[in-house]
């Protein structure tokens, strides 16, 4: 097959270091289900990654936010304020609490969660933000904790997309009270599913614990004294997160090499803003985003079409959530509705090679 040619995916990961060893060492073990070395040595090591002092390691990152939630106490009849620019499942682990999300807009600098728009959406009843660091780059927390803080509200990371990223020298995943992170397939490090939560508290560390595995008690087994939840990773799944964990590093600077070269490849088109990265912030570039101008005479959807002609994939921004039917509201976020309207994900694997980031950048340039 000519190389030259060859479908270059949105993403796919990187699993040629030891995960095929500490996998098959589970399998022939037979510790496979969700006791095993593996998870708690996962747990530790993304823990200390980011500098906290519990990681608690779960089946997805949709569980590890509603995990979060319940530890919390968020319950019918409180609001939780969210991105609308962000994958449904921020707002939708809200909604398994009983709780209602609030949708905020979005920074045109950033492309993360406003803050002053924030700060105009609480209400007596909200007890929660959750600032999700869209597409790598980390969002701009210290308004969001101060406000926080004026107002007795928990704040929880969604740092799905952005292992790794920094604000203003400190890990994300670090900065709220309580924090989630998602290891799909298609995330900076992968254990196929999986998620896990990271926080200094040590009494949330224990609730979340307890309600992961059905709130069975630690004194008297199978006996439940609350509701809880089969949120449980697997020692495979944790095998291979133990693998990627030793990359990890690798992995992001790939990731920050690979948006160095589209920079360049990209540089000088008027009709592209390429992805942001503001002065206090280190992006991960989970995701290489960009916007097309809003008179270039392509539609976004075409231009995408375009590339997939080409063997290229790419995908369209998140649709903003207050616009899609189970949430949809009477609202005005034109920050968000804008950029949703008008970017693109190019292919953001860390296996890309600096000939198809050309490739895909000479796709670019001649569509104008």
């Amino acid at each position: 097959m000519d190389l030259s040619d060859r479908f270059i995916p949105i993403s796919e990961p990187l699993l040629s270091g030891h995960e095929i060893e500490y996998v098959s060492e589970c399998v022939r073990s037979g510790w496979v289900s969700s006791l095993g070395k593996y998870i708690a040595e996962f747990e530790q090591r993304f823990a200390d990654f980011c500098g906290v002092r519990h990681g608690i390691a779960v089946s997805n990152g949709t569980t590890a936010l509603h995990l979060a939630l319940v530890a919390l106490g968020i319950a019918s009849g409180d609001e939780v304020i969210v991105p609308t620019l962000t994958f449904i499942a921020t707002a939708n682990a809200v909604r398994y609490t009983g709780a209602t999300p609030v949708f905020a807009d979005s920074e045109a600098e950033t492309w993360n969660l406003d803050a002053a728009d924030v700060r105009r959406r609480v209400t007596p009843r909200t007890r929660a933000i959750i600032p999700v660091h869209v597409y790598g780059h980390p969002v701009d927390m210290d308004p969001l904790l101060e406000l926080a803080r004026q107002h007795g509200i928990h704040v929880i990371e969604d740092a799905a997309e952005a292992h790794g990223a920094l604000y203003k020298g400190k890990r994300v995943g670090s900065l709220g009270e309580i924090n989630a992170f998602s290891f799909y397939g298609n995330k900076i490090i992968t254990t196929g599913e999986g998620g896990l939560l990271t926080t200094d508290d040590d009494a949330l560390n224990e609730k979340v614990r307890f309600l992961r595995d059905h709130a069975m008690s630690p004194e008297k087994r199978y006996w439940h004294t609350d509701v809880g939840y089969n949120y449980r990773i697997t020692n495979l799944q944790a095998a291979l997160g133990v693998a990627q964990m030793e990359r990890i590093e690798e992995f992001i600077a790939k990731k920050r090499r690979i948006a160095q070269l589209y920079n360049e490849g990209l540089r000088g088109l008027d009709y592209l803003t390429l992805p942001p990265e503001a002065s206090w912030a280190t992006s991960v570039y989970w995701m290489y985003s960009i916007l097309l101008a809003e008179d270039f005479p392509i539609s976004r959807d075409d231009v995408m079409r375009r590339l997939r002609q080409q063997n290229i994939d790419s995908r369209p921004f998140f649709y903003p959530i207050h616009v899609q039917p189970p949430y949809r509201a009477d609202l005005s976020l034109p920050v968000a509705e804008d950029l949703s309207r008008r970017g693109i994900n190019l292919p953001s694997a860390v296996t890309l090679t600096e000939a198809d980031i050309q490739r895909i950048a000479g796709a670019l340039r001649r569509m104008a």
